[in-house]
C-alpha cells in the first residue's frame, strides 16, 4: 500500500447547505477569456442558425459590427464559473429565472462571475437537502454586467453529501 502512512489533505469539495448564509457574496477565482472557437463550437453544437454568431460578413452589417457571442454560451460559462462556490454539492438544479443580458459579449472578452446568496430554506420533499437561491452576475473586463440571473439549487446537507473520495489506491509496481 503506497498511501500507508501518508497524510492526504483533502481538496475543496464545495459548500454544503449549512455553509450558505443570506448576503454572502462569492467571486470566481479565475476569469475566462472567450475565444472565437468557443463561440463557433457552442453555436454549431446547439444548432443555433442565427448568422450573427458565425457569419463575419453578416455581422459586420449589424449594429454590433462584428460577431456576437451566443448568449446561451455566456449563460453556460457564467453558471459553470459559479459551480465551485455554489453547486459542487448540488443534488439538482431547480431552475434559472430573471435572466437578463444588459451588454453584449464578443470574442476576446474576459468574463468574471459574482454570486450573492439571496435565500435558503429546508427542502420539504428531500430532508437530506436544502434549497439555496442565488443571484449570479457575469462581468466583463471593463466591469460591465453581461448577464444577470437568479438560480435555485438543491444542495446536500453535510451529513448526506456523497463521498467525493473516488481516488484509487496507488499501487507501486516493480519494474521488470
Amino acid at each position: 500500500m503506497a498511501n500507508r502512512g501518508k497524510k492526504v489533505i483533502p481538496g475543496w469539495t464545495g459548500r454544503c447547505y449549512e455553509d450558505f448564509a443570506v448576503g454572502d457574496v462569492y467571486r470566481s477565482r479565475f476569469g475566462r477569456t472567450v475565444t472565437e472557437a468557443d463561440n463557433q463550437l457552442f453555436t454549431h453544437l446547439t444548432m443555433n442558425t442565427n448568422p450573427l454568431h458565425f457569419d463575419e460578413e453578416y455581422a459586420r452589417n449589424t449594429r454590433w459590427g462584428k460577431i456576437l457571442v451566443n448568449s446561451t454560451f455566456t449563460l453556460a460559462l457564467v453558471v459553470g464559473m459559479s459551480v465551485p462556490d455554489v453547486s459542487e454539492q448540488a443534488m439538482a438544479n431547480l431552475g434559472w429565472s430573471d435572466i437578463r443580458l444588459p451588454n453584449p459579449v464578443f470574442a476576446g472578452d474576459t468574463l468574471y462571475c459574482e454570486t450573492e446568496v439571496l435565500a435558503t430554506r429546508e427542502s420539504k420533499s428531500f430532508p437530506e437537502a436544502g434549497i439555496v437561491k442565488v443571484r449570479t452576475r457575469g462581468v466583463n473586463q471593463d466591469g460591465r454586467v453581461v448577464i444577470d440571473l437568479t438560480r435555485s439549487v438543491m444542495i446536500y446537507k453535510k451529513a448526506h453529501a456523497p463521498s467525493g473520495d473516488t481516488f484509487p489506491e496507488i499501487r507501486e509496481e516493480k519494474e521488470g
